[in-house]
């Protein structure tokens, strides 16, 4: 049973009820009050139509996070750091051609929007809440073709639409008034991210099909980071879906959507396609302040709000879980022996003294270099793991030579591994 004093937003409740029933002469009145109340610390989703906390309407939300990123890009011209087209002209001119096709097709089309490309190696793009995008050139020069830029932008315009970086704000004041242990726990706050973000890929997936551009772009975007890196699942709480799991989650949903694509042209029917789709259908609001509308906001942003709050709850239970398995794992695996095979590659054998059989074993190693910089990289073990089994791995790393390693410190570990 759930006690309705624990739910935040519920507990919230009497407060907006006090204020605004103060100084009412009529139900009409109150329930009016009720709705302005409810308005000026949430918002109707942009895609769901749901009620969903914000504590700055559209306008506040363009302002503050606006400020954040021209603050960014007057440091960058006070360092000498060229930004958009004096950065590189021809990726410039490519992500704007992306870019506007993109947000034409989405839910805040009639705003104007710029994208910003900064001279950062880092595989990154991110948004703050107002008109900017902000992508960086590495991540432009490592895609590998308009599809993937189009998923990446996609999903960066659809965290604004979905109001992500002042719902998260709202959210954590909430759960702090309602005294919920919650906001201070770093596996909660992470997992109420991954959940946002898991949501940002469904827009953006979306998105990126009414725009003409290939929707399992972004699948194969995560496919290759998994190759690369793997999914680090026992080594902390995860901000966004595993690399694995996303690729698998963003394939289902282009998978979906594909019917609404069509290579190189927008989908004449994407006005549409965003209130009713194969993803979700907007609500609209059932009744209007005045006659109901106020209990009903009020209702709806409790609802949300504690809906959220479990589905970050259980996000991070189960995060937690495979932390701990994971790491039990790899308390029980014995390194046996280490071999030179050339100078680029190594084999390491181990046994498994667990009491688990197990499948889907990956294993990881981190290496860390003079100047402190940190990668990683994986090798898969096919097939499943018997209890007492020995078996090897061989980590095949181009970027190093073996002979160097020694200079460097290198740390085995599990990354992801699931019981048979």
């Amino acid at each position: 049973m759930v006690r309705i004093s624990a739910v935040p937003g519920l507990r919230l409740l009497p407060l907006l009820a006090v204020f605004s029933l103060a100084g009412c002469e009529s139900m009409q009145a109150v329930d009016r009050g009720l709705y302005r109340a409810v308005d000026s610390v949430s918002e109707q989703d942009r895609v769901t139509g749901q009620r969903s906390l914000s504590f700055a309407g559209r306008q506040g939300q363009i302002r503050q996070g606006n400020a954040v990123v021209e603050q960014l890009l007057q440091q960058e011209l006070q360092s000498g750091r060229k930004v958009s087209s004096e950065l590189d002209a021809r990726q410039y001119r490519r992500l704007v051609g992306i870019f506007d096709r993109v947000q034409r097709i989405g839910h805040l089309s009639d705003e104007r929007w710029q994208a910003v490309l900064i001279d950062r190696p880092e595989f990154n793009a991110f948004t703050t809440g107002g008109t900017y995008i902000v992508v960086h050139l590495g991540l432009m020069q490592q895609l590998q073709d308009d599809d993937e830029v189009a998923a990446v932008v996609a999903h960066e315009i659809a965290h604004t639409v979905a109001n992500h970086a002042f719902e998260r704000q709202g959210h954590q004041t909430l759960t702090t008034l309602a005294g919920s242990g919650s906001a201070g726990r770093d596996g909660y706050q992470a997992a109420f991210t991954h959940e946002s973000e898991r949501e940002a890929d469904r827009i953006g997936v979306l998105y990126s099909a009414l725009a003409g551009f290939d929707p399992m772009a972004a699948s194969r975007i995560w496919e290759r980071q998994y190759r690369q890196q793997g999914n680090a699942r026992g080594l902390f709480f995860h901000t966004h879906p595993v690399n694995s799991e996303r690729a698998a989650e963003n394939r289902e949903t282009a998978r979906r959507v594909m019917t609404y694509y069509s290579p190189g042209r927008e989908n004449p029917r994407a006005a549409e396609l965003l209130q009713d789709n194969v993803l979700w259908r907007k609500s609209a609001p059932v009744v209007a302040a005045g006659q109901g509308g106020g209990v009903a906001a009020l209702l709806g942003t409790a609802l949300g709000a504690y809906v959220q709050h479990e589905g970050a709850r259980q996000e991070e239970a189960r995060q937690q879980r495979q932390i701990a398995f994971v790491v039990a794992v790899m308390e029980e695996m014995e390194k046996v022996s280490e071999t030179v095979i050339d100078q680029h590659s190594w084999r390491v054998r181990w046994r498994y003294r667990g009491q688990v059989p197990l499948q889907g074993l990956v294993m990881g190693v981190m290496i860390r270099d003079g100047a402190g910089e940190v990668q990683r990289y994986i090798a898969p073990v096919p097939g499943s793991l018997r209890p007492g089994q020995a078996f090897g791995t061989v980590f095949d790393i181009p970027d190093f030579k073996v002979g160097a390693l020694s200079r460097m410190q290198l740390k085995y570990y599990v990354d992801d591994a699931q019981p048979l």
